[in-house]
């Protein structure tokens, strides 16, 4: 027998002649709805993490016009919702912080409402995860349509990268290679278009994680978000979600450990963020797929990294949407029997490797061959120790390979404000060969987790010419930044891990091959150190940050909140009426 049809559950609204239903509807009508969008077609919500105070997405409302219009074509009835936008640029202290608060606001707005299907307008870093985990939740259709990264930045009549930029500008004029003006003038250029930052940062990362792990249209990805295929593409998901609501295409069938196994091995093959280690451990606990850090070690390594993409290599966003974008990716991933699971179901009802099979590849400059790869051996380094019992991460292809195998004395600093006051004394002992350690930015002790991880480097040094050096931390990096940066490190300091114990000339191993991160101390003078250590209370403004700071899980976990983690479905509610 035909698979039944899955009954719509906005009918469970407006699907009765009682006096529940003639409510419902009518004050839908007070929007100018006629009776007819009210018979039975599917109710598509579209979730818009719009905000002007989220540059990244602060065209979506645009988008989400080009959304609508699919889903009246497809005969469904579009119903544009607001949820919180969780802006990586102006959020203080931390858009990692909201996250989790927007995946609740997310779930609990797709459940309590009467949708069948759920478009997922996300850009901007956390909004992707979010949109993702909160939707994962209620386990109903949901297509990602990603806002686009923004137009190649310009200075000097050079393409420069949004976020890598600052970093690579800022260290020049500590350094004294630049002056205040020349800095300064690169402010309007950097950003010259709506968007997402166009390096391989965050933004673009997770967009092509949501494509590989097929929640979204083939493209999705990389178009820039003033081109004109953006909005076409916008279209085409308006047009997809309907039929996903009356075939009942939901997440949990496309979300398969399958999926997230693709996405790890793209991660690598784009030199991607190491975020994406945290948001995809996150999206992955709540559809129920268990995803542990050792699948990035077994499925990442031996992966040659093979977009060309700053900050790990050359190129912008708008290159490699030219030279085919990620569909060309997984083609030769593919091809090479290095895409771990092709048949692996996708949002438009085909497989991954049937939307990629026959996809162009116009710049092998921009997308590599894989016999000449950026880095023979990409991916995230997951590395353990005494000093990382539960693991910590590394990013290869923006390491210097030098620093790679690295001992060094420990330069300590006990949180960020430390550091800020410490780093630029002209007294601080320190060398090339140190290695920059800093506390208490992790989940519970910044509180959020905050991008503080790349450490600047002490301005002494940089006049004298260094660029890069070891640094270690519970923070996290922006996948903009670079350098042989140790993130991550878990437990963290503010929850008793032994990165509290570590203190100034300490020697600290690193071997990113053998996967270890090493405090040379006896682990009875750690002990001995722990015990000595004041209780790190995180400070807390109470509200939603209480609750954060007792209820986060650390960086392995995916720092969704405890209680969050699971699929709880999309029952209808219990009328109120």
């Amino acid at each position: 027998m035909p698979e039944s049809k899955p009954k719509l559950r906005s009918t469970q609204w407006f699907g009765t002649a009682d006096k529940n239903g003639f409510m419902y509807r009518s004050w839908m009508k007070n929007q100018g709805i006629p009776d007819h969008e009210f018979d039975g077609r599917p109710i598509v919500g579209i979730c818009n993490t719009w905000s002007e105070l989220t540059p990244c997405n602060a065209h979506f409302r645009k988008l989400a016009e080009h959304v609508k219009r699919g889903i009246y074509e497809a005969g469904g009835f579009p119903v544009e919702f607001p949820v919180f936008s969780s802006g990586e640029s102006n959020l203080r202290p931390t858009a990692m912080l909201t996250r989790n608060l927007a995946s609740m606001d997310v779930e609990e707005a797709i459940r309590g409402n009467p949708v069948d299907a759920v478009v997922l307008l996300a850009g901007c870093d956390k909004t992707t995860p979010a949109l993702l985990m909160g939707a994962a939740s209620c386990d109903v259709p949901a297509i990602v349509v990603s806002g686009g990264p923004m137009l190649n930045g310009k200075l000097d009549g050079k393409d420069i990268g949004s976020g890598t930029a600052v970093w690579q500008l800022h260290e020049s004029l500590k350094a004294g290679e630049i002056d205040l003006h020349h800095f300064l003038s690169a402010e309007a250029g950097m950003s010259r278009s709506a968007g997402t930052c166009n390096t391989m940062g965050t933004a673009s990362t997770m967009a092509c994680m949501a494509e590989a792990l097929g929640t979204t249209l083939p493209h999705n990805a990389a178009i820039p978000a003033v081109d004109a295929r953006r909005y076409v593409l916008a279209h085409m998901s308006g047009l997809r979600i309907v039929q996903m609501a009356k075939d009942g295409l939901t997440l949990s069938k496309v979300l398969t450990r399958a999926a997230f196994e693709n996405a790890i091995r793209t991660n690598a093959a784009i030199g991607g963020s190491t975020n994406a280690v945290i948001h995809l451990k996150a999206i992955a606990g709540r559809i129920g797929v268990p995803l542990e850090l050792e699948d990035w070690t077994h499925l990442g390594r031996d992966t040659p990294t093979i977009v060309d993409l700053m900050p790990s290599g050359r190129y912008l966003m708008e290159e490699f949407y030219y030279a085919g974008g990620l569909p060309a990716v997984l083609r030769r991933l593919g091809e090479a029997k290095l895409l771990p699971h092709p048949d692996a179901l996708t949002v438009n009802g085909q497989t991954l490797w049937d939307n990629v099979k026959d996809a162009p590849s116009f710049n092998d400059e921009v997308i590599r061959p894989l016999d000449r790869p950026l880095i023979a051996d990409g991916g995230i380094r997951v590395l353990r120790g005494n000093l990382a019992p539960r693991g910590a991460v590394l990013k290869p292809s923006a390491a210097t390979p030098a620093l790679l195998k690295h001992r060094g004395r420990a330069v300590v600093f006990e949180n960020l404000e430390h550091y800020k006051e410490r780093i630029v004394d002209e007294t601080l002992d320190v060398d090339a060969n140190s290695v920059l350690v800093m506390k208490n930015c992790g989940p519970k002790g910044y509180p959020g987790m905050a991008e503080v991880g790349n450490m600047g480097l002490p301005p002494k040094l940089l006049r004298q010419g260094v660029k890069d050096m070891v640094r270690i931390s519970d923070a996290r990096m922006s996948g903009t930044a670079y350098g042989t940066v140790v993130l991550h490190v878990a437990p963290e300091a503010a929850a008793g891990g032994p990165l509290a114990a570590v203190r100034d000339g300490d020697w600290i191993e690193l071997d990113c091959e053998k996967g270890l991160l090493h405090l040379d101390v006896d682990s009875d003078e750690v002990d001995r150190r722990m015990k000595s250590l004041a209780p790190s209370a995180p400070q807390s403004l109470g509200g939603y940050q209480k609750l954060y700071v007792d209820h986060v899980l650390q960086a392995d976990e995916g720092c969704d909140l405890d209680f969050l983690v699971g699929m709880r479905g999309a029952a209808v509610p219990r009328h109120s009426h």
